[in-house]
């Protein structure tokens, strides 16, 4: 397809059929056979996988319910985060499995792993997610031990006889 361009009213044209042609058509979920959508979440070392659905927003941790594995309310909130921003409260169940890290962290692998499925789920949630800033994997990771330190960087006390 290669074309011979004369002046800019060619280019004009040009440009204007390959905008025509490139335009994106919407996302389209991602569903499974059982009408879920699967997601994985990550923070610090933990790692969630999560699967929601339509339902009465139950929420099943390691097959516990979340108010017996993540007891501090605070951990609760942060996990209904993503719903409460897309207006979608108790509109779907999550099952999910959660590994590796502290409880905060598996918190915040799960949070990011609901995020993630809504916007497989329903694609136009998307935008809303991203600007909350929920679609982004949280990079702060711990700090490595350094050779010759106490710790990464508390040296070791001073001696001074």
């Amino acid at each position: 397809m290669a074309q011979t361009i004369n002046s800019l009213a060619d280019l004009k044209q040009g440009a204007a059929v390959v905008t025509t042609e490139a335009v994106a058509e919407p996302a389209q979920p991602k569903i499974d056979a059982q009408g879920r959508s699967y997601a994985t979440g990550k923070r610090k070392d933990a790692v969630a996988r999560v699967w929601i659905k339509p339902g009465k927003g139950q929420v099943t941790v390691n097959g516990r319910d979340i108010t017996v594995y993540f007891a501090r309310p605070v951990l609760r909130m942060m996990i209904n985060q993503p719903f409460q921003i897309v207006g979608r409260v108790e509109q779907y169940d999550v099952v999910c499995t959660v590994s590796g890290g502290g409880l905060s962290g598996q918190a915040g692998a799960l949070r990011h792993g609901i995020s993630k499925a809504l916007t497989y789920f329903e694609p136009a949630l998307r935008p809303s997610l991203k600007v909350a800033g929920l679609l982004t994997r949280d990079p702060r990771v711990v700090e490595r031990k350094k050779y010759g330190k106490a710790k990464a960087r508390r040296s070791f006390q001073f001696s001074k006889r």
